[in-house]
């Protein structure tokens, strides 16, 4: 007799490929690059560089855990399995964090896009109207199917690649640097290596999404093969994206000092080597990938609170309850919303150095996860299975810590309040460690 509760394996390692950069969002290297160009003093090329090598580590160890555990695909499952169920929780407060302000970013950089190409309406507009819509789609169920995400990655890499062709032959005209091939946007010899680390600590941000593949473990055929590979590919291609468009970017416009506004630098950029017709067509594409991943990350936050309240583990009253209609958590989706109406007032860098305070916590302990399954499970200790088990994810693990501390001094602040408040309330919740933690039940891929 067919098994009901399982899902069919249907997903080939490109299907895989394709929803990690819907996810990922590719053209999220326009929406940072110029708070990065002023943070990197113009080696934005070069933080990137680094950014992808700190992801591939992480990448690698999250497809080790998701061979181990080819069912629940997430750093706050992986923590709670390999290390134990309260690391596991601080872990995946953590990743809250991320949960939350996504949606934020979304309606932000809306928000900063739109403003500056209609500049008569305020920014605060576009982003009530795009928040006001994302709540109602979510309040009412709609869900994004495959075939969306296949449209934004189409629309995303015709643009970008649209981009690059026309920024070559705006420098080939002697715009910008006038010239292709030049190292300034990896390394300035004249400017200090930390400024590189400081620009990957926060372009790490444009990574987030990577590790979504592991969602569709149930769903994807030979997930101990082609996840672990699909977690590398999308980093890869990802990252050779972004290096290429902000290698182009700096380019075609090298004064990053001279941006009207950095947060829409790239705006300025596209409209320099395409005119105001691809200017235009940027707007529809920011418009049509920031709703589609608003909509994703706010569903996504709603359904991890909605599982936490259920379990016990927030006010299930309160967390855990669904719409009687629609059967959505309403008011998780609520929630979150007003929590994103501080994008009112807060700027894109602050908001997204937050979110890799978080991220960049989580992407430790997964590290941490595969060498501490190594020690507990493994019987390999040969020098290859020192090196794949333990020199590796340790390496990874080191790397996430050196961009964690390299973050500004706010975010720093703001994450550990948040890590503190997290503490505070897992000892509250399991009266100072005497009781047992509630474990979520919450399955990713459905």
């Amino acid at each position: 007799m067919k098994d009901n509760t399982k899902l069919a394996r249907s997903l080939s390692l490109p299907s895989v490929v394709v929803f990690g950069l819907a996810f990922m969002a590719i053209t999220t290297v326009f929406s940072t690059y110029g708070i990065a160009s002023q943070l990197s003093h113009g080696m934005v090329a070069g933080s990137y560089i680094l950014a992808l090598i700190v992801m591939l580590f992480t990448a690698y160890s999250y497809g080790q855990m998701a061979k181990e555990y080819p069912v629940a695909g997430s750093a706050y499952s992986y923590a709670q399995k390999a290390i134990n169920p309260f690391v596991g929780f601080l872990v995946g407060w953590s990743i809250l964090m991320d949960y939350l302000f996504i949606p934020m970013v979304n309606y932000l950089l809306f928000g900063i896009f739109f403003s500056a190409a209609i500049p008569e309406v305020p920014s605060q507009v576009w982003i009530i109207g795009l928040l006001i819509l994302v709540t109602f789609v979510n309040i009412k169920g709609v869900k994004l199917a495959a075939r969306a995400n296949i449209i934004v990655i189409a629309i995303s890499v015709l643009f970008i690649l649209i981009f690059c062709i026309l920024s070559i032959k705006s420098i080939l005209e002697g715009t910008g640097t006038g010239i292709i091939f030049n190292i300034e946007p990896f390394f300035n010899s004249d400017e200090s290596f930390s400024l590189i680390v400081a620009g990957a600590a926060l372009l790490c941000f444009s990574f987030l999404g990577f590790d979504s593949v592991t969602a569709f473990s149930e769903e994807t055929i030979n997930p101990k093969k082609n996840i672990p590979r699909g977690l590398i590919l999308v980093t890869l291609i990802g990252g050779f994206i972004f290096v290429v468009v902000s290698y182009l970017s700096h380019n075609v416009w090298p004064d990053y000092l001279s941006f009207s506004n950095p947060d829409s630098a790239a705006y300025e950029i596209i409209g320099l080597v395409g005119g105001n017709v691809l200017s235009t067509t940027f707007l529809v594409v920011t418009a049509f990938v920031a709703f589609g991943s608003a909509t994703a990350s706010l569903a996504s936050a709603s359904r991890v609170l909605f599982a936490m309240g259920r379990d016990g583990q927030l006010p299930e009253k309160f967390f855990g309850k669904l719409h009687t209609k629609y059967k959505t958590p309403v008011n998780n989706i609520i929630l979150i919303s007003c929590l994103s109406l501080s994008a009112l007032f807060l700027s894109l860098t602050l908001v997204a150095s937050f979110i890799n305070f978080g991220a960049f916590f989580a992407f430790t302990f997964v590290n941490i996860s595969v060498i501490v399954l190594f020690f507990r499970n493994k019987t390999d200790r040969s020098l290859k299975g020192i090196s794949l088990y333990v020199v590796i994810p340790l390496i990874g693990a080191l790397l996430d810590l050196w961009l964690l501390v390299n973050l500004d001094r706010y975010s720093l602040m703001l994450g550990i309040i948040w890590f503190v408040l997290g503490f505070g309330y897992l000892l509250f919740l399991t009266k100072g460690f005497r009781n047992k933690l509630p474990v979520i039940q919450y399955e990713e891929s459905g």
